[in-house]
């Protein structure tokens, strides 16, 4: 038996593995066993609390039904009183409380009602069973029920009692709770969770009728006995008395109505202000929410969403400021969601009744469908994402950026997204977003461009902010009207076909276009854009050929549909020789008006010149027969002979030469070509100046030595150039973009500044990785606030100081403390290197008025003035006439917060500014450079004749000036100003008084003369008369000692460092404080603007790469082969 039990069978044929890899299924037909499963169980019980109470659909019906029975007996009873016959039932006064006059039909549908109810009340029992049977029979529901339906059936079995009392009137309780299940089901059903207010206000409501219409009939039954109250005297007598208005001219008369009235009046007291208290604090929470936008006003109102993680006062009123500044956003509204609750000053701002009617404030997270159903997103116009920049850790708000930008894409995928982006390499996973503005990227391209093209941010930053350019036109001061005039130029674009001031230039040059639109209109063409081609086009130059279907972008006052032309034929008499342009054709007369945004032009001689090739005739200047040189015409169709050629391909002594170091026998040769290696993904490629070898690491370390060089400051290297130093905090990957513009192709070699990157923390190899291959950039260990740090890195070489803002300092307990370290650091080096140009990043733009701080300063107090009256004006751009700003000393990344905003309009306003920062190089596209005006060229006068020099020349396209003026003060800001040479010491003597003396140097100089003091002891024992010319000598010392200037001291302090590191001192030039000029910039100045010596010229240079000869010089070989990889290499980066 063991043997045959221990034997297995074998298989069957189906079940062997070979068929079921061969696939023979044939067994699976055979013995199978169909098992259905339930998710409840399949009893009836569990089938009825399924229909009763589980599914939604079916127990709604059932309460709806439940609900209509209460009022069906609430009403029958209310027709049973208005039927009854008190008198007529009993002459005991008391058994009218027992006993009423019930008519049989009546009485028939009120036990069939009872019944209904008294069967569903058992059924309902019975399904919620849970083992404890006492606690649902003493529930207050159950109990009425019993109350209101048993005794109507025992009238079935006992005709005699068919007329007895039965408190029907209770069943508006039950119908109360029925509608509370009601409304819950049906939230339930629709997947309403909002509705905590809805339902405590119904409850409320449903309460305090329950109460009314219970003391309306219980008075009414009780006085039956009494004086006989209908139903209406005793409604009245309740409304009164819960009013506490009490008449007194309708009062219960019997002891049981009146302690009825005292019942419900407590009942009252007690229930009534727990339903407010809740409802109070649902409101309150609600407000602190801020409900929801509802889907009616969604669908009929246009709204946009802003979804921020911490608001902030200066976030909101940018936003709102720059988005409503344009009129055909007045309709829309702002859906601000936030996770945060709102803070008091938001909360005020709100309650503004400009902002209030149009902006609306809920608390709530995107990541959750709930809150984004609240603000109505997928029916939004678009969805601002912006990042909290304040934060420590900026990864992390990046990080939560992105998050919000997927769910907003997953909720609503056709609304249009805003993003802004605080890191560069977290940009690739937002590339969805119809618009990203990444901060780093922009701020240091901006900071790059500001130290070869300077005040590069306030240009940008005026041109992405609207104005109507009435900033500071009531200021006594010229440059503060001119200033503020131009700031209100912007970008602007029109279809040529629909234009007025280009379509006249169809089928002729695009410089062309651009001179004469400037020059008859007071317009800039900047860029095109081709109908088949989605590229924008800065300044593609004169070959380029408008056509009707191009679109134009170009800067003005105001855009060309808010234009007005007024035409004036009469041509001007008696005009002076030297006129703003020579030749036939007379310059127009630009009045330019600006009111509601409307730029009304009056234009004299509009018809452009017959003969635009003829030669200008040089008018003679002074009277005399001199001459100065004549303009040569724009040209309406390219001439590649008029145009001269471009320096970067075809001079030789700059591509072919090799630069060498010359304390170096190493020869370091430069070559054109893209970086190998980008930092982070989504870097636009863009042609640089490289090294042939990319440098070892160690070489990168500027204050040391390695075995390919000794060098350990920036005096033993030689550089031509000066430098460019860069403090940042750590070597994040958006420092690449500052690199990258400075060593651009389009870049002269003789021109490229060495660039010093001063860094708290040591960078790691993978941004060493990616900067190796730059020319002339280093790198050293250091902070700014150790003036150590600064002369190692070669500061009194340097021609720029970028200050970058750092991370750890952006946050802080009080928010606009976290530029205080920055503030006061730039200050010292102010005060030590006052010829330095010093470029620094602010977190809050409130705090440039601390840049470059004078206390005494009369001139920075009343701009102080100014920019209160502009801000009271309701101005955007309140603080454009802070110097720090209007020279372009200072810069916060939230000036750029607009170009989003703009970005919602013009949807071409991002694509713009990075083509001119130099963040991306579109084939045939030009790029920003400047050019300084020198005495040799203000024989061209005006800037209309510029314009008109460098069309022709050059092709090159002027977009605006910076200006330096001499600081001198009004007589209206009680300042006066002697001549500075006759007052030099006067004016050295009380600046040491009215400045804050370092309290460092001051105890330098007393340890000093304590020195000297005590060395007097010395020669106690000599002669007399030698020791008293000692102690003339000393008390002389003492006294220059302490006179000497605050400068001197400085100059003392900055010699004595440099010997102790051992540096040289020989290139430390001691240069005076240059604190009486001013500098601003004229965008887009009108033609007849008079050029003044130094002053800098905005150009757009066309792309030298647009056009390049097929067949160039042989002597120029090499330059070939360069440029022919380098074009293939940059048409496969670009499709």
């Amino acid at each position: 038996m063991e043997q045959v039990e221990s034997e297995v069978p074998p298989l069957p044929p189906r079940f062997r593995f070979r068929d079921l890899l061969l696939g023979d299924q044939s067994f699976q037909n055979d013995d199978r066993v169909q098992v259905e499963f339930y998710v409840n169980e399949n009893t009836f019980k569990e089938r009825l609390k399924l229909f009763f109470i589980k599914n939604q659909r079916s127990s709604l019906r059932i309460r709806v039904f439940n609900f209509s029975l209460k009022l069906l007996t609430c009403l029958l009873y209310i027709i049973r009183v208005m039927t009854d016959n008190p008198d007529q039932s009993s002459s005991s006064s008391h058994s009218l409380i027992f006993w009423v006059d019930r008519k049989a039909p009546v009485w028939a549908i009120q036990v069939i009602v009872a019944i209904i109810s008294f069967l569903e009340t058992m059924l309902l029992m019975y399904l919620s069973y849970k083992g404890n049977i006492w606690e649902q029979i003493f529930q207050v529901s159950f109990l009425l029920e019993m109350i209101n339906t048993v005794p109507f059936i025992i009238t079935i079995f006992w005709p005699s009692i068919r007329n007895i009392f039965i408190p029907v009137f209770l069943n508006c309780w039950l119908a109360k709770c029925a509608l509370e299940n009601m409304i819950n089901d049906v939230h339930r059903a629709i997947q309403r969770t909002n509705s905590a207010m809805f339902n405590q206000v119904l409850i409320l409501i449903c309460t305090l009728l329950c109460l009314v219409f219970t003391g309306t009939c219980g008075i009414q039954h009780l006085e039956r006995a009494g004086k006989n109250l209908t139903l209406f005297n005793s409604f009245y007598f309740c409304i009164v008395t819960f009013s506490t208005v009490g008449f007194g001219d309708v009062t219960p008369r019997i002891w049981p109505s009146q302690l009825l009235v005292v019942i419900m009046i407590c009942v009252a007291l007690v229930v009534l202000p727990l339903q407010f208290e809740e409802l109070i604090y649902l409101w309150m929470e609600r407000q602190k929410s801020g409900g929801n936008y509802s889907r009616h006003r969604a669908q009929t109102e246009k709204h946009i969403v802003l979804c921020v993680s911490a608001l902030k006062i200066d976030l909101l009123m940018d936003f709102l400021n720059e988005f409503y500044a344009h009129p055909r956003l007045q309709d829309y509204y702002v859906v601000i969601l936030c996770p945060s609750e709102m803070d008091l000053q938001v909360r005020r701002v709100l309650q503004i009744p400009l902002w209030s009617q149009r902006v609306i404030y809920l608390q709530g997270s995107v990541l959750k469908d709930q809150d984004l159903l609240r603000a109505k997103m997928d029916d939004a116009e678009a969805c601002f994402i912006l990042s909290s920049r304040n934060e420590g850790d900026r990864t992390a708000a990046d990080h939560q950026t992105i998050l919000r930008a997927w769910a907003v894409k997953d909720f609503a995928p056709n609304c249009p997204l805003y993003v802004q982006i605080l890191k560069p390499e977290n940009k690739f996973h937002v590339k969805f977003a119809d618009h990203v503005v990444c901060e780093e990227e922009f701020k240091y391209a901006m900071l790059a461009l500001n130290c070869v093209c300077p005040a590069t941010s306030t240009l940008v930053t005026l041109l992405v902010h609207t104005s109507r350019g009435r900033e500071g036109q009531q200021s006594p001061e010229q440059w503060q009207r001119m200033y503020g005039c131009c700031s209100g130029n912007e970008v602007y674009h029109i279809r040529l076909c629909d234009s007025k001031f280009f379509g006249e230039y169809n089928g002729k040059s695009f410089t062309y276009a651009s001179f004469h639109a400037h020059k008859k209109y007071g317009v800039c063409l900047i860029g095109i854009k081709r109908e088949e081609n989605k590229n924008i086009l800065l300044n593609p130059g004169p070959r380029h050929i408008m056509a009707a279907t191009d679109t134009c972008y170009y800067i003005n006052i105001t855009k060309e549909e808010n234009s007005a032309f007024i035409f004036n034929q009469e041509e001007r008499k008696g005009r002076p020789a030297g006129g703003l342009y020579d030749g036939p054709s007379q310059l127009p007369v630009h009045s330019i008006i600006a009111s509601m945004g409307t730029v009304a032009m009056d234009l004299q001689n509009t018809s452009p010149p017959e003969d635009s090739g003829g030669k200008l005739v040089p008018p003679t200047v002074n009277g005399t027969g001199s001459r100065r040189p004549s303009i040569a015409p724009v040209q309406e169709l390219a001439d590649s002979s008029s145009i001269l050629p471009c320096d970067l391909l075809s001079d030789q002594s700059e591509d072919d030469s090799v630069f060498t170091d010359e304390k170096d026998s190493s020869c370091l040769e430069y070559v054109k070509g893209y970086p190998p290696n980008s930092p982070y993904i989504g870097s636009s490629p863009t042609l640089c100046h490289l090294l042939a070898e990319k440098a070892p690491f160690c070489c990168l370390r500027l204050d040391q030595g390695c075995r390919h060089n000794s060098f350990e400051d920036a005096k033993a290297y030689g550089f031509k150039n000066k430098l460019i130093i860069v403090s940042a905090e750590t070597a994040g990957n958006g420092l690449y973009n500052f690199i990258v513009p400075l060593r651009a192709y389009y870049r002269s070699r003789k021109e490229l500044n060495p660039i010093v990157l001063l860094l708290d923390n040591p960078p790691d190899h993978h941004f060493l990785e990616a900067i190796c291959c730059f020319p002339m950039v280093y790198y050293m260990a250091g902070t700014m606030d150790n003036l150590d740090s600064l002369l190692q890195c070669g500061i009194i070489y340097a021609d720029n100081l970028v200050v970058v803002d750092k991370e750890s300092t952006m946050s802080a307990e009080e928010d606009y403390m976290a530029d205080a370290k920055t503030i006061v650091n730039v200050q010292t080096m102010f005060r030590l290197f006052p010829s330095l140009s010093i470029i620094t990043e602010l977190t809050h733009p409130s705090n440039m008025r601390f840049m470059q701080f004078r206390a005494k300063d009369c001139y920075s107090l009343a701009l102080s003035k100014l920019e209160k009256k502009e801000r009271d004006k309701g101005s955007n751009l309140a603080f454009m006439f802070r110097l720090p700003f209007a020279a372009g000393r200072v810069f916060s990344i939230s000036m750029l917060d607009t170009l989003l905003y703009q970005s919602f309009v013009k949807d071409y306003m991002i694509l713009i500014a990075r083509l001119l920062l130099g963040l991306d190089t579109t084939p045939g596209s030009g790029y920003l450079c400047a050019m300084k005006v020198n005495e040799e060229d203000l024989w061209i006068s005006t800037y209309g004749r510029l314009f008109q020099k460098l069309c022709s020349s050059s092709a090159e396209i002027p977009i605006g000036i910076y200006r330096t003026e001499c600081h001198i003060f009004a007589p209206h800001i009680s300042i006066s100003v002697d001549d500075c040479e006759d007052t030099k010491d006067k004016a050295e003597e009380a600046r040491s008084t009215d400045q804050t003396d370092h309290p460092l140097l001051r105890k330098k100089s007393m340890q000093w003369a304590r020195r000297l003091s005590k060395k007097g002891g010395k020669w106690q024992g000599l002669s007399r008369d030698s020791s008293k010319e000692h102690s003339q000598r000393i008390t002389q010392q003492r006294l220059s000692l302490y006179r000497r200037s605050e400068r001197e001291e400085l100059s003392d302090l900055i010699r004595n460092r440099m010997r102790h590191l051992g540096l040289p001192t020989s290139g430390y030039d001691e240069q005076n404080d240059q604190q009486n000029t001013l500098s601003y910039v004229l965008i887009n100045p009108s033609p007849d603007t008079r050029l003044e010596l130094n002053d800098i010229v905005y150009l757009i240079r066309s792309d030298p790469l647009a056009h390049v000869p097929d067949e160039p010089p042989v002597n120029h070989s090499t330059l070939k082969e360069r440029h022919k990889s380098g074009l293939e290499t940059r048409e496969d980066a670009h499709h």
